[in-house]
């Protein structure tokens, strides 16, 4: 056999060993995602990412395995907690979906996951960012617009509390009428914009899914949060204390409603409000 023959036969076989040794790599990597899923479903987070990560090293295209990953990943930070622990976990997780997002911007499902990371280690801007993000791709998504209205209600309870607590005077929930025009004006300034934009999205959730206890309790609330800023405006503010009571009496009822049917739902396979057999 001539040299050139050689090299060729030699390019051969070597060919067909790294085919081999992919596919073997291949089938260890769905046998560790299989694994994985196993034991996430079982709560053993830990042990569910050992594997995860294996299948990723062994075949990083194998479709969810990041996705996997990362899930199991979310799963160990602790809502909250900012420790370095804490934290460098929640960034593991959120690059990981990010590599996700990077192939396939639209996966709502992985714009969710960081929104919800940021969201459980405080960081709500960037949560209410990638909240946006998730509505963008899909517009009717109740809970994403939940969770914006909440933030934001979050945020001017916080600089309600902030401006009052030190000055002396405690939060009424009624406008804060008897509080010196000078502290409300401050109130006003900061919270209009985020009351506005959580009216905005709190409504988009109800509008999209009629019968949400959640978003139509936190309505009230941030109706008792629009009299601050109408403060000054007698009936403003008794507009917005009454339509805060409609919506409080309106998730209560619905609430009530919800678990009736809940306990008189059909057995065998359902699905959850996010379309989730289950």
């Amino acid at each position: 056999m001539n040299r050139t023959a050689r090299i060729t036969s030699l390019a051969v076989v070597l060919a067909g060993m790294v085919l081999s040794i992919s596919g073997c790599n291949r089938l260890a990597a769905r046998d560790q995602l299989n694994k994985g899923v196993d034991s996430y479903k079982s709560g053993k987070y830990e042990e569910a990412i050992g594997h995860f990560q294996k299948a990723t090293e062994l075949d990083p295209s194998l479709p969810m395995a990041k996705t996997y990953l990362a899930t199991a990943l979310s799963q160990n930070i602790v809502p909250g907690l900012d420790t370095a622990e804490n934290m460098k976990t929640a960034q593991q997780a959120i690059s990981i979906f990010q590599d996700v997002l990077a192939k396939d911007p639209s996966d709502v499902n992985s714009l969710k996951q960081v929104a919800g990371i940021y969201f459980n280690i405080k960081k709500l801007n960037e949560a209410k960012e990638w909240q946006k993000k998730v509505l963008a791709v899909d517009p009717k998504d109740p809970e994403a617009a939940y969770t914006i209205g909440v933030i934001d209600w979050t945020e001017a309870h916080e600089n309600v509390l902030k401006t009052l607590v030190p000055a002396g005077f405690n939060d009424d929930g009624q406008g804060n009428t008897k509080v010196p025009k000078k502290l409300m004006a401050q109130i006003q300034e900061q919270n209009a914009p985020l009351v506005e934009e959580a009216l905005q999205y709190l409504n988009q959730a109800v509008a999209n899914r009629p019968n949400y206890d959640d978003a139509m309790a936190y309505l009230n609330l941030v109706y008792r949060r629009k009299a601050d800023v109408d403060y000054g405006n007698p009936d403003a503010v008794k507009a917005d204390l009454a339509a805060a009571d409609e919506w409080r009496t309106k998730a209560m009822g619905t609430r009530k409603a919800n678990e009736e049917k809940k306990d008189k739902g059909p057995g065998g396979i359902t699905m959850d409000s996010s379309g989730n057999l289950k």
